[in-house]
This record gives structure tokens, sequence and C-alpha cells, in this order.
């Protein structure tokens, strides 16, 4: 019996405390709730309060900027104002030198008009006197003009027939003779010229070292690493006693340059055994090849010329690697181009013929170390392989004369070459060699009797020379100008020609007293 009471209060008294909870738990949550709306409300006040705020800032600031743009457009508009009255200023001065020039082109004009009536008067009289004059020599040798001049041939012809064709055949010989003697000259001045500095400046390259002892690493063991170097690059690496350098030698530009590149990326690295030397040459022949590629793309663009075969474009590329006495292979074809389109322009040729035959007038010098031959030889070849115009391949042809020019676009290339080869600055020779040209250049010229001074300019393709008036005539000026320019020839050595200058001043000097 009292086990179920105790279960009955047990249970009374949880759900008593069940049913507090539940009211202690609800007038905690309405106070929650009565406080989250107090704060909401707060919160919507502060909004409220701060986008007012804001949206006064804004007006402040939308209000600044207005009077700021206000300002820019007034000292804009003033500025161009000043402009335009300076503009205005200008014109009208304009117009009115153009109306002082006009008043000056019509007096001219009238006393011109003037000048004209009074030679055509004189030029009447002349005739007058004239007619008068023959009138009165045919009453005293009682010819007419025709009878006169019929006597004169008559009587002069044979006496000069004679005369005239020993002269004529004296004069062949004796330019006949001069033409073959010059003509050895000039050829053997040209040969030993192309000599002289051709195979220091085309077929060597110095390739720096970081201390002499990279020279020992870079020859190996018994010699094994430069081998493989010469092996893999086909060309001749000289190591001697120049200081922290090796000079890489070879008649191939292109296979210099791997090299050279190799070598330096070998340096770099620091590693040095043949297989690292075999990966750095084909590296650099990769960056060569890349390097060639778009050479020619840049010739092709620079020049405007389109539908060349993508082999062509490649031979181009390598003449990069190419040069003539000093100067880029390939930019000389560039300016040879430009320069044979312009004339073109000017004679009413087709331009875009031109300009093709002057970039690929010297196509063969990319593989005339490869290829036996001529360069005109080896560029007529490849551009009929490669079916460009018989124009074109003309042009190749002759511009160098190994055939006679047959159309005005062969004519126009070898002037073009000719000119961007012998133009000043084209080109070059080291500078201390240059300097002792132009001190060699003046001294030849005064060694000269009647010579007060001597002056090389136009980088040596001029000597201007000032002559003693009382020690040389006008007429020995010419004589001397030749002996000057033959002894030029016989001592120095020297790219395209010299202009020799002779100068002669006489001046006369008095006082009033």
């Amino acid at each position: 019996m009292s086990t179920p009471l105790w279960i009955v209060i047990i249970a009374v008294a949880a759900a008593a405390s069940f049913i507090l909870g539940i009211v202690y738990r609800k007038k905690i949550g309405e106070r929650e709730i009565a406080s989250a709306e107090e704060e909401a409300k707060r919160i919507i006040n502060e909004s409220i309060k701060s986008a007012e705020s804001k949206k006064r800032e804004a007006l402040v600031e939308a209000k600044e900027e207005i009077h700021k743009s206000r300002s820019e457009y007034e000292r804009e508009e003033k500025t161009r104002r000043a402009e335009l009255q300076k503009q205005e200023r200008r014109l009208q001065q304009k117009e009115e030198n153009l109306d002082r020039k006009i008043d000056a082109v019509e007096k001219k004009n009238d006393t011109l008009s003037n000048k004209i009536a009074a030679v055509e008067s004189q030029q009447k009289e002349i005739a007058l006197i004239k007619k008068s004059q023959l009138e009165m020599l045919e009453k005293i040798s009682g010819f007419s003009i025709e009878e006169a001049k019929a006597y004169l041939i008559a009587t002069i012809r044979d006496d000069v027939t004679h005369e005239m064709a020993m002269k004529v055949k004296e004069i062949e010989n004796q330019y006949k003779d001069e033409a073959d003697e010059r003509a050895r000259e000039i050829i053997a001045t040209a040969i030993q010229r192309c000599a002289a500095d051709h195979a220091s400046e085309i077929t060597v390259s110095v390739v720096p070292l970081p201390n002499d002892e990279m020279k020992g690493r870079i020859i190996g063991r018994e010699g094994r690493n430069i081998r493989s170097i010469e092996t893999l690059t086909g060309c001749d690496l000289i190591i001697d006693d120049t200081p922290e350098a090796i000079t890489v030698s070879s008649f191939d530009p292109v296979r210099r340059e791997i090299a050279r590149l190799a070598l330096e990326k070998l340096i770099q690295d620091g590693r040095i055994h043949p297989a690292r030397i075999e990966e750095m040459v084909a590296k650099a022949q990769r960056e060569v090849n890349a390097t060639i590629k778009a050479e020619g793309e840049r010739a092709v663009f620079e020049t405007n010329i389109h539908g060349l075969n993508p082999e062509i474009i490649k031979l181009l590329g390598r003449m990069k690697y190419r040069t003539s006495y000093g100067q880029n292979v390939l930019n000389h074809s560039i300016e040879v181009s430009h320069i044979a389109g312009l004339l073109a322009s000017e004679l009413g040729v087709d331009i875009n013929t031109a300009k093709r035959a002057g970039l690929l007038h010297d196509l063969g010098k990319a593989i005339d170390h490869e290829v036996e031959g001529s360069h005109v030889t080896i560029g007529v070849d490849i551009a009929r392989k490669y079916r460009e115009s018989d124009a074109v391949i003309h042009a190749i042809e002759a511009h160098h004369n190994d055939v006679e020019p047959q159309s005005v676009v062969a004519c126009i290339v070898q002037a073009a070459d000719a000119i961007s080869a012998s133009r000043p600055g084209a080109r070059r020779e080291n500078i201390e060699n240059y300097v002792k040209r132009l001190e060699k250049l003046e001294e030849v010229s005064k060694s000269f009797p009647g010579i007060a001074s001597s002056y090389a300019i136009q980088a040596g393709r001029e000597i201007r020379i000032m002559v003693k008036p009382e020690d040389v005539s006008e007429d020995q000026m010419i004589l001397l100008a030749r002996d000057i320019a033959k002894k030029i020839e016989e001592e120095l050595t020297y790219p395209g020609q010299i202009k020799v200058h002779l100068l002669r001043e006489t001046k006369a000097v008095d006082y009033a007293k």
C-alpha cells in the first residue's frame, strides 16, 4: 500500500516541476523577445541616422566634385580661348606675309616682262645687223652663204680626214692600254681589300671567360672536352695566352654562333663534360634555328613582301650571321629592298618586284660556305628552285654584272646595292685602323708641293685640300688632284672610293685712308 502512494507523490511532484519549468521558460522567452525587439529598434534607428549622415556626406562630396569639374572646365575653356587667339594671330600674320609675297611676285613679273620685251627688241636689232653683215660679205666675196660653206668644207675635208683618223686611232690605243691597266689595278686592289679584314672580322668570335682556370676545364682531361666541342660544332677553338678569352674560328657563321652560345652556356653552368657539351650544343642549335626563323620573318615584315617560300625565309634569317666587310648582309638586303622600292616608285616601275629582288639579291651568301660557286650563282639556283619570277631571278643574276642587265628592275637593284654598300658608315673598321687611315690620308695629301692644308671628312670618304694660290694655278689644280688620287690608290687600303676635293682662293685686301 505504501509503495503506490510514493509513486503518486513522485509523479505529482514531477508534473508540478515540469509545469513550473514551462512557465519559467515562457517568462524568460518573453523577456528575451522584448529585449530583441528593443535591440532591433535601436539598430534601425542607428541605421537611419547613419544613412542620413552618409547621404549628407555624399551630397557634400557631389557638390565639391561639381565645383571642381566646373573649375577645370572653366580653366580648359580659358586655355582653348588663348590657343585660338594665338592661332588667329598666326593666321593673320601668315595672310599679311602672303600678301607681301604676292605683291613682290607681281612686281617681279612686271620687271621680267619689261626685260623680255627689251631682249626681244635687241634680238630683232641683232638679226637685222647680222643680215646686213652677211649681205655685205656676199658682195665682197662673190659667194652666197651656201657656196661659201661648201667651199670651206671641201677645202678642209681632205686636210682633216687623215689627221682625224690617226688621232682617233692613237686615242683608242691609249685608252685601251689605260683601261686594261686600270682594270687590273681595281681587281687587285679589290681582292686585297676583301682579304685584308675578311678572316679577322668574319670568321672569328671571341668568348669571354670569368678566369683563366676555365681554359683548363674547357680543354678537359687529355683534351676530351675541346675535342667534343670541335666535333659537335665543326669549329676550331683557339686557346692561347690571351687573358680570359677563347677564340672560336669557322668560315660557317651559323656554326660559329652555335659554338659561341654553347660555350657561354657551359661556362655559366659550370659542368663541362662530353655529355653536358652535347646537351648544350643541341640547345644552342635550337636557339639559333629559332633566331634564324624569327629574323627571316622580321625581314619579310619590314619590307612588306608576301608569298615567299618558308625555306627562303629561313635562308634570309641565316644572313643575320653573315657579314661583308663588317656590314651585316641581312640588314644590307633589307636596306637594298627599301632603296629599290623608292627608286622603282620614282621611275614608275613595279615596286613589289623591285623590293622582292632587292631583298633576295644576296640570298646565295646564306649558304656560300656550304655550296660551291659564287653567291650570285647560288642565289639564282635557289630562286629557280622555289619558283621565283623571271624578273627577280634576272635581277639577282645581274646585280654584279655577271650577265648584262636586261630590265629596269635589274638596273635598280644594281644601283640600290651599290648605294647601300658604299654609303658612309655602311662598312666599319676598328677605331685604331680608322684613325690611322685618316691620318695617312692627310699625310699623303700634304706630301705634294703647294698644299696649304688638308682635312679628311665624311668618315674618310672625302679629302678636302686647300692649295696655295701663288704656287698652284687653276690649270695645275686638275693635274694635282689626279696625282693625289693616284698616290692615294697606290698607298692606302680603303672601302669604296675617296673624293679628292681641291680648293683655291685668292684674296685681295686694301685699306682706304
